[in-house]
């Protein structure tokens, strides 16, 4: 078995160092969460909290006790929505409309809010949760015309259990998300014509449902590898109608492609007070001939927890640095994030600098 692991993480090594290869659009998960982008974006290996039932299943086996959040809101915009935001007329920020003005005193600016609460309980091999997010991504044209848009409003029900084997070295985790999603996709969205969701957006409700693997050797570094098998059979929403709102047209949101992410990681425990994480993830696996610039699928972070208290975070997502820090109780834990999207192509890249803030209440 100790063969086997070390050949996966090299194999996950080659894979990443030699997959360079241009769409310039964003690459959007269903999750990612302000500690996952510290550590640039990379995450699947390390997760062992409440995030792990929609992360990784399988990493619900990681799990020492029984616990949950019941507040846990999360902010994110880019650094042209914080100066939009700050120099007034913004309503709420995840409403074209109210976006409207700033949009068009900003041509050429892309724009980027996220917000984002996920209630849950977990313990180990099981877990539940509910998820609500906002996202709304938008930039005008340089002549004002149209407006290059991209919205999501999802609310979800979390399942997720684990399966333990040979004393948890194998992890096999499962879970299933009942989503209703509205969305708005439209890159050349007239800027004069209806801009509210109720006419611009499709909405309906579809099952997914996630497969993962980790396998943990009892070494020194718990050298760890780990695959998640996401969207199986693809996700499409037209199981039935919104619950919250009717679609503009007869069209659903958009299919959501099964997709593979692997990761591979070591723990080193430096001193009793002092430990760290360290992993490498390429996302997009089986999706990745549709993606022209493979540098959008390549991931890594670093991870230092001195005493479970305060944790410094850094890596690298797509092409740029990350860096992260996070101060924690029992009870309570604030994080922070900053890290660089590419939204650009290989030929042409273009970074989206981002800030990220979360303060969570749990027991």
């Amino acid at each position: 078995m100790k063969r086997i692991l070390w050949i996966a993480i090299i194999q996950i090594v080659l894979l990443i160092a030699f997959t360079f290869d241009v769409n310039a659009a964003e690459r959007r998960s269903f999750y990612s969460g302000v500690r996952c982008q510290g550590m640039g974006g990379a995450c699947l290996a390390v997760v062992n909290d409440e995030t792990a039932l929609i992360v990784n299943p399988s990493a619900l086996g990681k799990l020492r006790d029984f616990y949950g959040t019941y507040f846990d809101p999360e902010v994110e915009m880019n650094a042209n929505a914080s100066s939009m935001y700050s120099a007034g007329g913004i309503g709420n920020p995840f409403n074209l409309s109210d976006i409207k003005g700033a949009l068009d005193s900003n041509r050429g600016k892309y724009y980027h809010a996220k917000g984002q609460i996920f209630p849950s309980l977990v313990m180990r091999n099981f877990g539940i949760g509910i998820y609500n997010n906002y996202l709304l991504d938008a930039e005008m044209s340089s002549d004002g015309t149209t407006i290059d848009t991209y919205y999501r409003n999802d609310l979800a029900l979390v399942l997720g259990f684990n399966f333990r084997f040979f004393e948890g070295r194998v992890k096999l985790g499962f879970n299933t998300k009942l989503i209703d999603r509205i969305e708005a996709d439209n890159r050349t969205l007239s800027s004069v014509g209806a801009l509210d969701y109720g006419s611009i957006a499709n909405s309906g409700m579809g099952l997914s449902t996630d497969v993962a693997l980790m396998l943990s050797a009892p070494w020194k570094y718990i050298p760890t590898v780990t695959a998640v098998l996401h969207d199986v059979g693809g996700t499409s929403f037209n199981q039935t109608d919104s619950i919250r709102q009717d679609s503009a047209t007869s069209n659903r949101p958009n299919l959501v492609k099964q997709d593979l992410d692997i990761a591979a990681a070591l723990f080193p425990i430096h001193t009793n007070y002092v430990r760290s994480s360290w992993t490498l993830q390429y996302s997009g696996l089986l999706t990745s001939s549709d993606e022209e610039d493979k540098a959008k699928l390549i991931h890594g972070g670093m991870e230092f927890n001195f005493g479970d208290v305060f944790f410094l975070r850094a890596g690298y997502n797509q092409r740029y640095w990350t860096a992260g820090l996070e101060v924690a109780s029992e009870m309570w834990a604030f994080q922070f994030a900053s890290y660089g999207e590419e939204i650009g192509t290989s030929s042409s890249p273009r970074e989206d600098r981002r800030y990220n803030m979360k303060f969570s209440l749990r027991f």
